[in-house]
C-alpha cells in the first residue's frame, strides 16, 4: 500500500511542480513528504500528505479549509500549517512546514461535534495524555479549547503533533 501512496505523491508533485526531497514522517492516515517548491517566488517550506483512506483526508482537509477561512496562522502562539493545494484523487493536502512550537496533523479531528465515546474511554485518553505531556498538558488543554472555539476536536494529540519549544525528551 505505501508503494501505491509514494506514486501518487509522485504524480501530484510533477502535476505542480514541485520535487519529493524526503519522506518526514508516516502514520496511521498516511505519509508526508518534503517538498522544494522550485519555484523562486516561494521562500516557503512545504510539504504533502497523501492519506491512507478518503476518510482522513475529508477530515484533515476540511480542518484545513476552516482554518484558511478563519485566516488561523498560529494557535495561542503555535504555529499551524497553511493549505496551499489538494487533490480529491490522490488525497493529497500540501501544506506548509512549520517550526516548533506547532499544531498538526488534523486527519483524526472532527468538526462540529464533539465525539461520543464511553466516560472510561475518556477517563483513559486524559490519563494517557497527562502522562504525555507532563506538566504541559495545561497548554495542551489550553490549544484544544482554542481549536473547540471554531468547532474543530482535535483528538489524536501527541508530543509528536502539539509540541513546544521545548518539552520533556528533547
Amino acid at each position: 500500500m505505501d508503494e501505491i501512496l509514494v506514486q501518487c505523491a509522485q504524480k501530484y508533485a510533477k502535476q505542480r511542480d514541485v520535487k519529493i526531497v524526503e519522506r518526514l514522517g508516516f502514520g496511521i492516515h498516511g505519509i508526508i513528504f518534503a517538498t522544494d517548491s522550485n519555484k523562486e517566488s516561494s521562500n516557503l517550506a512545504t510539504a504533502i500528505k497523501v492519506h491512507r483512506s478518503r476518510e482522513s483526508y475529508v477530515r484533515e482537509l476540511s480542518v484545513y479549509q476552516r482554518l484558511t477561512e478563519a485566516r488561523i496562522s498560529k494557535i495561542l502562539g503555535s504555529n499551524v500549517p497553511q493549505l496551499l493545494g489538494y487533490d480529491d484523487e490522490t488525497c493529497i493536502i500540501e501544506m506548509t512546514i512549520v517550526s516548533r512550537p506547532f499544531v498538526l496533523d488534523f486527519a483524526g479531528a472532527y468538526l462540529d461535534s464533539f465525539p461520543e465515546f464511553p466516560d472510561s474511554i475518556w477517563s483513559e485518553w486524559e490519563i494517557e495524555k497527562r502522562e504525555q505531556f507532563g506538566s504541559l498538558w495545561p497548554q495542551v488543554q489550553d490549544i484544544l479549547a482554542a481549536l473547540e472555539k471554531l468547532d474543530i476536536y482535535l483528538i489524536d494529540v501527541s508530543p509528536s503533533n502539539v509540541a513546544f519549544e521545548y518539552q520533556a525528551g528533547d
